[in-house]
């Protein structure tokens, strides 16, 4: 997972047209390991533990035929 520690000695402040610009660049060339990691690491920040390790739930939608 996730486990790897922010550097914080290696803080830059930029424009924000210029960090966009090198987020856009940054997930351009991340790869799919590392993309799947990141969804993993903020679904498990907003919805808990479960979402990533629980299962769908089932939904199931009846419709009248004419």
């Amino acid at each position: 997972m996730l486990a790897e520690r922010i550097d914080r000695t290696k803080i830059t402040i930029e424009k924000r047209d210029m960090l966009d610009d090198k987020d856009v660049e940054y997930w351009n060339h991340a790869t799919i390991k590392e993309k799947f990691q990141t969804i993993t690491f903020l679904r498990e920040c907003f919805y808990g533990k479960e979402a990533t390790t629980g299962r769908l739930q089932r939904v199931h939608t009846m419709l009248k035929l004419k």
